[in-house]
């Protein structure tokens, strides 16, 4: 790696870097006005001792910056074991999620291995279902085997923007604009039984990839009246 990268990487990854983007984002959100339904079941279920997972896009997860300060609990979530994946980490801590540090192409079976360990031990946490590079809107394993492995049941988290930016990135990747309206739905509890048969356990992702693509055509336009 040249000087000039390193250089950037050190920037970049620096505490302080991290400390400022969090700070930056934080007054943006809060421009932002955040409503939410379908909480209730899954609080519920928190307080009877379950857990939970929430299975997001890639496309849409800046919605996820508000969910530890609404449930009021910090959340695990899998994060790129890249350089990038370093700043992002130390962001993500000071909102509220627990990083485990991998991904289906670096370090993949350690870091799940370590998000299963974790929404066991904290009782939930959220998963990008079709991350870091796609492709988007397909759900891969990991979302189910995350769930079977610590009992969690799943919740899709729909996150529909008002007025978002939409960036040229693989996943046309969305950030609400300032002072925009956003809707985070939660969908229904899934419980994903430990014994499925391999066939069976492709019926049930696809399953839920045909629910989620479902649930934004029905909600999708939730602010266009």
């Amino acid at each position: 790696m040249s000087t000039r990268k390193k250089a950037k990487y050190s920037i970049v990854n620096s505490r302080f870097f991290s400390f400022l983007a969090y700070q930056m984002l934080n007054l943006y959100a809060k421009t932002v006005r955040v409503s939410f339904q379908g909480l209730e079941p899954i609080e519920k279920h928190l307080k009877a001792e379950g857990r939970v997972l929430i299975a997001s896009w890639h496309q849409r997860f800046f919605g996820g910056f508000y969910l530890p300060k609404v449930i009021k609990r910090n959340l695990c979530i899998m994060i790129s074991a890249s350089r990038d994946g370093s700043f992002i980490s130390d962001v993500v801590k000071r909102i509220g999620w627990i990083p485990m540090r991998g991904s289906s192409s670096q370090r993949g079976k350690e870091a799940l291995r370590e998000m299963i360990e974790g929404v066991k031990a904290v009782r939930i946490g959220g998963h990008i279902v079709d991350g870091p590079t796609g492709p988007p809107h397909i759900i891969k394993p990991g979302l189910l085997t995350i769930a079977q492995r610590s009992g969690a049941a799943i919740t899709i988290a729909y996150v529909i923007y008002e007025n978002p930016f939409v960036f040229n990135s693989w996943d046309r990747f969305m950030i609400p604009k300032p002072f925009s309206r956003v809707l985070l739905r939660f969908s229904s509890l899934e419980v994903i039984p430990d014994d499925l048969t391999e066939s069976e356990f492709e019926e049930k992702r696809r399953y839920l990839e045909e629910t989620m693509m479902a649930g934004y055509e029905r909600y999708g336009h939730y602010f266009d009246d």
